[in-house]
């Protein structure tokens, strides 16, 4: 999210997150759009979720005072440590970018006891999304003993594929559905209506 005034309509939606991402190296980076000060002072039922790139632990818990982030979420190579420090202040969410036959249990092992939750992206060139879909057929022959994000190229057409999805035994440790750019008019821009939709889309649903 890059737009204060859409945070809140989303928030008035009943979304239950909204992404503001602290990498400056991506088109999507929040500081150049919204202080700390307007979002933390910005009443929200929503809960805000910070999005870091191997970043310093001193600048992530300064931003997440600055801003009065709920989450953390990391997408570089931190480790489990630097996870379990941060999770004593702030719920932790791992990214895995995941490839093709990627080992998910072993990946994901190390992390098990220091991050609240998982999401699980498609790997790219980089540390931004790709807005591509991984095989979530893969997810189903994973052991995933922890709450977790889809990610990943996930877009208005994807009804039928997540309730089927969401029907699978591993689907009970879903937590939520990220969304990003396929529901943009720009990077950071999303598309209101289109996102509208896609909600409406999935009531009725487990999702």
């Amino acid at each position: 999210m890059t737009q204060l005034d859409q945070v809140k309509e989303l928030d008035e939606m009943g979304l239950d997150f909204a992404g503001f991402i602290f990498y400056p190296k991506s088109p999507r980076y929040v500081g150049k759009h919204i202080r700390g000060d307007q979002l933390k002072r910005t009443k929200l039922r929503l809960g805000k979720v910070g999005v870091f790139v191997n970043e310093d632990y001193e600048e992530v818990m300064k931003l997440v005072d600055e801003y009065g982030l709920d989450m953390v979420q990391l997408h570089g190579d931190e480790t489990s440590r630097y996870c379990d420090q941060l999770a004593n202040y702030v719920t932790v969410i791992k990214v895995f970018r995941l490839g093709e036959n990627d080992p998910i249990d072993w990946i994901t092992r190390p992390y098990m006891d220091s991050c609240d939750m998982f999401l699980f992206d498609t790997l790219g060139v980089g540390y931004g999304g790709t807005g591509k879909k991984f095989n979530w057929e893969e997810l189903k022959q994973a052991t995933i003993d922890k709450l977790f994000f889809l990610s990943g190229g996930i877009e208005p057409d994807d009804r039928d594929k997540l309730k089927a999805f969401s029907a699978s035994p591993v689907a009970s440790r879903l937590f939520s559905i990220d969304i990003n750019s396929r529901f943009e008019i720009s990077p950071g821009v999303k598309d209101i209506e289109r996102i509208r939709s896609f909600m409406n889309s999935l009531d009725g649903t487990n999702m």
